[in-house]
């Protein structure tokens, strides 16, 4: 089998030896670059090719759920180090109208990553889009690609770079992985800005459920992703904005913009999809059903002493998500264990892996999700601490009334704005169980991550 790792490694070697050329090269043709990886394609600089590198490194401490196991042996705690996300961005506004994305990297590698398969092959492919501006301004842009584009809200297509707190709340990429590539689709797009709107309108194409690496979940009276048809997604996102514009060089939204910008907006978006998932009902017949979710939410990002660099951030945000009768997916970021000694009575049925950090992430239900923080003013040196806190409090029909609370409290250290930083959150989760078929709460269980992020 061809070394895949090889041909990275020979890859990025090329891609070294093709910046350090265009180094030397640039300054020579257009003048000194004011940016070491942003190079000029023209003498004024509107049309230019640059690249960024992000790492986030974590190290954890976490109470693992009930009869997890790590390489077949049980463990109730324990201490684990891993790369949440590694990426390359590649870009440019290669024309007047045409601007080129690319991403590559990785995400979620730790010792346990691929424990049956090959840890090597990990990195792919998040985005390849190419963008053309119609309108002479931001009014109207028409894309197509791989690309996180999204409908639903700013945290499904998430600026990682610059999270106010440790991580996004994942449940709103609400196919991640499953229909989609890392929450990436192949789609048609139109996005833009007409006064104080932001809109963007999506028409995607999902992967097949059997295409994602894992083994496509038997048909029983819980919805799950269908493997028979195929069917496009509609999406759709508007914004009003009060005051400041929103960045709008690639879809990514930002997540806290640290005082620079004065943000205030409300949002609505909806994605649907026809015959996404399947059931057996009483009868043992198959039924179709529609995937349709929808949100509404408000950012708020202010500065409050510009002198001082002090500043405020705040989202909230209500989701409505509809996969098909008592959908239920567990989800555990970055997950530290391989395995449970739980048998089926045991657990609730459903997709996902429930040892480790694993929670009900994605359910037919409602979600509401809350962050806030301040930004304290800067220290000598121009450092500042950034202290946050967040909830995900879920309604899903599966849990029978038990709501799924997760606590999220934290600081960053912002040696260099979100370029460097260090990050350090505490976690609380809930953790249920079955009994005589009923679902019960079985207490709740705690981690705590130090991360530290490069972003160049």
């Amino acid at each position: 089998m061809t070394n895949i790792w090889n041909h990275l490694k020979y890859a990025l070697k090329l891609m070294v030896g093709i910046t350090m050329v265009l180094a030397l090269t640039k300054p020579l043709l257009y003048g000194q670059s004011t940016n070491a990886l942003k190079w000029k394609l023209n003498e004024d600089g509107t049309r230019y090719f640059q690249m960024t590198f992000l790492n986030q490194t974590w190290i954890r401490y976490n109470q693992h759920n009930t009869g997890t196991t790590i390489e077949n042996q049980q463990r109730d705690n324990g201490f684990d180090l891993g790369l949440r996300r590694t990426r390359i961005q590649m870009m440019g506004q290669i024309t007047d109208r045409t601007f080129l994305y690319f991403q590559f990297g990785q995400n979620n590698f730790n010792a346990q990553t691929n424990l049956n398969g090959n840890r090597k092959i990990a990195a792919f492919f998040h985005d390849a889009v190419g963008e053309y501006r119609v309108s002479a301004h931001n009014e109207l842009k028409l894309g197509a690609g791989l690309t996180i584009a999204n409908g639903l809200s700013r945290f499904s297509q998430p600026s990682i770079g610059s999270i106010l707190t440790m991580d996004v709340p994942v449940f709103a990429q609400t196919t991640v992985d499953q229909t989609d590539n890392f929450s990436r689709k192949l789609s048609l797009y139109a996005r833009g800005q007409i006064g104080k709107w932001d809109y963007r309108l999506v028409l995607s194409e999902p992967f097949p459920i059997q295409s994602n690496g894992a083994a496509v979940p038997t048909i029983s009276n819980y919805a799950t992703f269908s493997p028979i048809g195929h069917h496009w997604q509609q999406q759709a996102y508007l914004i009003y904005q009060f005051f400041d514009h929103e960045g709008h060089l690639t879809p990514y939204m930002t997540g806290t913009y640290l005082g620079q910008k004065k943000i205030v907006n409300i949002a609505a978006g909806l994605i649907h999809q026809k015959n996404a998932t399947y059931l057996k009902n009483a009868a043992g017949d198959t039924l179709y059903q529609n995937m349709f979710h929808w949100a509404i939410e408000s950012f708020v990002d202010l500065p409050l002493n510009k002198e001082k660099g002090s500043a405020i951030s705040a989202y909230a945000g209500f989701f409505n998500t509809q996969y098909g009768d008592n959908y239920l997916r567990y989800n555990g970021i970055m997950n530290p264990a391989s395995g449970t000694q739980l048998n089926a009575s045991q657990v609730i049925t459903g997709q996902g892996p429930v040892y480790g950090n694993a929670i009900p992430m994605f359910g037919t239900g409602k979600v509401v999700y809350i962050q806030a923080g301040l930004l304290l003013p800067k220290m000598a040196g121009g450092s500042q601490f950034l202290p946050y806190a967040a909830c995900t409090y879920a309604s899903f029909e599966r849990l029978q009334g038990e709501k799924t609370v997760v606590i999220d409290a934290g600081i960053n250290y912002l040696i260099q704005g979100h370029q460097s930083k260090i990050t350090l959150n505490f976690q609380n989760r809930p953790e249920y169980a079955l009994n005589n078929g009923d679902v019960i709460s079985a207490g709740r269980k705690n981690n705590l991550v130090l991360q530290y992020q490069i972003f160049l």
